[in-house]
């Protein structure tokens, strides 16, 4: 080592580095630890005293035998390491480190001689070297890059291990693979479901602990999607547990990606909803048969009432005829009713949404649009449809789809005055499609628009008092968007109307 070692000489372009060594220890969790091995006691004791003064802690060794021996016995963050010495040699020490404390940073001390010495000793697991004779300067340097590596590290260290405590302990399954579906992680939950009894899967063959044939089938989806695409996942399936009573698991399925978006692997979460399945039965059970019991009847009633109408039994006069048409007017709401209230117990129970076949949802919307131009023009209202694309395709069930759109429409004649009109129109980017029903119709307040979409809740107010509906449309809608994976947003206006988008996922080409 040169003169530029001695303390009391310190040039100004030094403050810096001072500076930077010091935000550096200062950033560490605690005071790093440092081993100078040197046969020069000349740059030991340099080393020593610049180093102290910088906030790290400081041990010393004359030999590499020396230094073997406090390295097997206490474990070092930085190790300043001279190649050249007699006896056990600085390539023989960095070896047994290596294989001791594989974290430990380790900078050789080389002269300009045996510069082909440190570059030989960097590929065997070195982090950087020192030239023969060196400034305080360039010792502070080299030692602040390798606390902000081991500072880097810590952190990666502590993420990861916050991470696995955090997975373990969350309920839900949780598993990620690579690219090669080999295990990346699987937490306890995951592995109990999938009734696994080794911990130890890590690296493993997803075959070879996943049984089930919807999940793997998930897991290769994910990762054969293509970069333009990403998708969520979903499905239900059915899973004894170590020989217990059956259980409901919803699974959810990403890929996990590079910045280039090259698929590394997937990430896949399970979740025990067989609670939640066996209430939302029970409530649709309910439902269905009070429903079915209201509606026989109520058809029953309006079958006879057609009947007096008619005048099969007997002549009526005008005002009889007025109450009994006001009584089957009424009766007719509620025969609706109830068969909304079917339609919606069988969404809700996964009976409608089996089924899925590609549809072309242009050519869907246009057809509705179509159907329903006459009802609009007996309100005088205009009917458009904008113009309309090429073919945009998606996966749904025929039926489900057309009530959506349905309901949007005649929802928006309902609720828009003579005169005005209704745009309707479908469109799509990258991941979805949207079909957007607008109207110039009443609107709906901003405090309303968070209800909308329950159930049996009606907007009242003085325009719409009068007209007549179930509050079920708009469930109904919210229900098949969400069975089909998408969702439904309002943006509404008193006075100047509403515009409700509807997303859902589209089949990329």
């Amino acid at each position: 080592m040169s003169e530029n070692m001695d303390m009391t000489c310190q040039a100004p372009k030094e403050d810096d580095s001072r500076k930077a060594i010091t935000r550096s220890v200062g950033k560490f969790s605690f005071q790093p630890k440092v081993l100078v091995v040197d046969d020069e006691k000349r740059i030991r004791d340099a080393c020593h005293r610049l180093l102290t003064e910088e906030g790290c802690e400081v041990e010393r060794a004359e030999n590499g035998e020396t230094g073997l021996q406090m390295i097997k016995r206490a474990h070092f963050d930085i190790v300043l390491l001279d190649l050249m010495m007699a006896g056990i040699s600085g390539f023989e020490v960095l070896s047994h480190v290596k294989a001791l404390h594989p974290d430990t940073v380790v900078i050789v001390i080389t002269g300009y001689a045996t510069i082909e010495h440190s570059i030989d000793a960097m590929k065997k697991g070195a982090f950087d070297f020192l030239p023969k004779p060196f400034s305080p300067n360039d010792l502070r340097m080299v030692i602040s890059k390798a606390i902000e590596f081991i500072r880097t590290l810590q952190d990666i260290a502590k993420q990861r291990s916050r991470m696995r405590v955090m997975v373990n302990l969350i309920g839900d399954g949780v598993l990620t693979t690579d690219n090669q579906k080999c295990v990346a992680l699987a937490n306890p939950a995951f592995l109990r479901m999938m009734g696994c009894l080794d911990t130890e899967v890590i690296g493993c063959a997803v075959t070879d602990i996943v049984r089930e044939p919807k999940l793997i089938e998930m897991i290769d989806k994910a990762l054969s999607q293509p970069p333009e695409t990403f998708v969520e996942l979903t499905e239900e399936f059915n899973i004894k547990e170590n020989g217990c009573e059956e259980k409901i698991i919803g699974a959810r399925c990403i890929p996990f990606r590079d910045r280039l978006d090259r698929n590394l692997g997937t990430v896949s979460v399970l979740h025990d909803i067989t609670a939640l399945k066996k209430l939302d039965k029970i409530k649709s059970d309910f439902v269905s048969m009070v429903a079915h019991e209201i509606k026989s009847p109520l058809n029953s009633i309006l079958m006879q009432l057609k009947v007096v109408l008619d005048g099969l039994a007997g002549d009526l006069t005008d005002k009889q005829r007025e109450i009994l048409t006001r009584s089957s007017d009424r009766i007719t709401s509620l025969a609706a009713l109830s068969s909304e209230l079917l339609d919606i117990a069988k969404i809700e129970s996964g009976l409608i949404n089996q089924e899925k076949e590609e549809l072309d949802i242009a050519e869907l919307v246009a057809t509705q649009v179509g159907f329903y131009r006459d009802r609009a023009s007996v309100k005088s209202l205009e009917l458009i449809l904008d113009d309309k694309p090429s073919s945009i395709r998606i996966m749904g069930n025929r039926t489900n789809i057309e009530e959506v759109v349905t309901n949007l429409i005649t929802n928006a004649i309902r609720y828009t005055p003579e005169g005005g009109s209704i745009r309707v129109g479908v469109s799509s980017d990258k991941n979805h499609v949207c079909i957007r029903v607008s109207d110039t119709g009443f609107g709906i307040a901003e405090e309303d628009q968070e209800k909308i979409f329950d159930r049996f809740y009606r907007v009242k107010n003085e325009k719409t008092r009068y007209i007549n509906g179930t509050g079920l449309g708009l469930a109904i809608v919210k229900s098949i968007v969400e069975t089909h994976h998408g969702m439904i947003k309002i943006d509404s206006r008193i006075n100047e109307g509403t515009t409700f988008s509807v997303y859902l996922p589209k089949i990329s080409s």
